[in-house]
């Protein structure tokens, strides 16, 4: 919640600092600042470069400041590191009461630590030490040293002062104390706002984590084989969804026979997600790298396919009219209205495609797979390596960008007409 709410206190600030600052410093002279409505125009709406720039700068610092990185000076509070005390009360079986200290050492996780020193005390309730790791709790046996603890009728009553019972906790300097059913007290240090690496590592510890694999390689694998061959299964299944799914979408916009014929089998299939064909694809093609090029071949053809579709149903008529007025055949109609002027949905329906294929690769990788992107965040995720997971990820969404960019500017290139008349 506290990461959201940070997140929506940046952009409502960026907006209306930049905003303010354009107003005052910069005047657009361009084609949109002469047009009198540009509300509901989505050709007045453009990428805002400061915004794209600014949005990418936060979620750096956002991640920077709840992990508590080297590269960011400003950070929420932490875990609480450090030595810390409290005190409780015993009874003992006479009724006697007395007080003891526990004193804790709070450490970084991993780090090798020694008990701190205390005096035992004069009383029958003896002081104690223990030492716990930032984000984890320890279980004290306060009573362990203390006198008479093994009789009948002996019991902690009060942790700093304040009663305590095993349905209750107590809160004390820099943590809380719980207390068992059989008398132990549970001390949990101040995790503060900070997220544990193991969930959400600093991304200093990403970047080492990726320049590690990149020279020394993961799994027996290069860094570069594993993208690789994550790209070469997305693609090779992008192709082939590609080459059955057009003609099959020009087939069934162009033909009532083959639009009866397939179109429950598309709309049945449309739905169902990837991942659920697992098993079948198992069960059909096996483990290896067949049944894994199936699986993405499936995950692009029914999008191909209804991007193919739709962009023959939006051709419009008027165009096909002119083309037989002037006398031209169906051939001739296929090739110079129907194709150039449903490519625009057939790009869109690629992006969307190669998206949906770069998001089944994980899975499809799940099986049997020795190298490849995928492969390697499965693998970290058992072992808990979250930096490793985490430059996964980001690793596929770069190359996934990367992707989707050079189908833009294909799109530009190939299809020039889009948006015109």
């Amino acid at each position: 919640m506290s990461v959201l709410l940070a997140y929506i206190a940046f952009f409502v600030g960026a907006f209306l600092i930049v905003a303010l600052i354009r107003k005052r410093l910069v005047e657009r002279h361009d084609f949109t600042s002469l047009k009198t409505v540009t509300f509901g125009d989505e050709s007045a709406v453009s990428p805002d470069r400061a915004a794209s720039i600014i949005s990418v700068v936060v979620i750096f610092v956002i991640w920077a400041a709840f992990t508590g990185s080297k590269l960011f000076p400003i950070h929420v509070p932490g875990p609480f590191s450090g030595t810390t005390e409290f005190t409780y009360t015993a009874q003992n079986a006479a009724g006697e009461q007395d007080d003891a200290v526990v004193r804790v050492l709070v450490h970084e996780l991993g780090a090798d630590v020694s008990d701190p020193e205390i005096e035992p005390g004069s009383g029958f309730a003896k002081n104690d030490v223990d030492t716990v790791a930032e984000w984890r709790s320890t279980l004290i046996r306060a009573d362990r040293n203390d006198e008479g603890s093994e009789e009948d009728g002996f019991t902690i009553l009060l942790v700093n002062g304040q009663p305590i019972s095993p349905a209750n906790e107590v809160k004390v300097d820099n943590g809380t104390v719980s207390i068992t059913e059989k008398g132990s007290l549970n001390f949990t240090p101040y995790k503060g706002m900070q997220m544990e690496p193991i969930w959400l590592p600093p991304p200093e510890a990403v970047v080492e984590r990726f320049f590690e694999i990149a020279r020394d390689g993961y799994q027996n694998f290069t860094l570069v084989e594993h993208v690789g061959w994550s790209l070469i299964r997305v693609i090779v299944g992008f192709i082939a969804g590609s080459l059955v799914g057009i003609p099959l979408g020009y087939a069934m916009g162009l033909s009532g026979w083959f639009r009866g014929w397939f179109d429950p089998i598309v709309e049945f299939m449309r739905p169902v997600p990837p991942l659920a064909l697992i098993p079948l694809v198992i069960i059909w093609f096996g483990i290896w790298e067949t049944g894994k090029i199936i699986l993405l071949f499936l995950a692009a053809l029914w999008i191909m396919t209804i991007a193919a579709r739709a962009g023959v149903s939006g051709v419009n008529i008027s165009k096909i009219h002119a083309a037989y007025s002037l006398g031209a055949s169906k051939w001739q109609i296929m090739r110079h209205v129907i194709i150039p002027n449903s490519l625009p949905e057939i790009f869109t329906g690629a992006r969307v495609a190669m998206g949906v294929c770069w998001g089944t690769v994980v899975a499809a990788e799940l099986v049997a797979a020795q190298k490849g992107a995928g492969m390697m965040i499965i693998a970290a995720s058992k072992f808990q390596l979250t930096d490793i997971v985490i430059m996964g990820i980001v690793l596929i969404g770069i190359i996934g960008y990367g992707i989707d960019i050079l189908m833009r500017m294909a799109e530009r290139w190939l299809v020039p007409w889009k948006g015109r008349a």
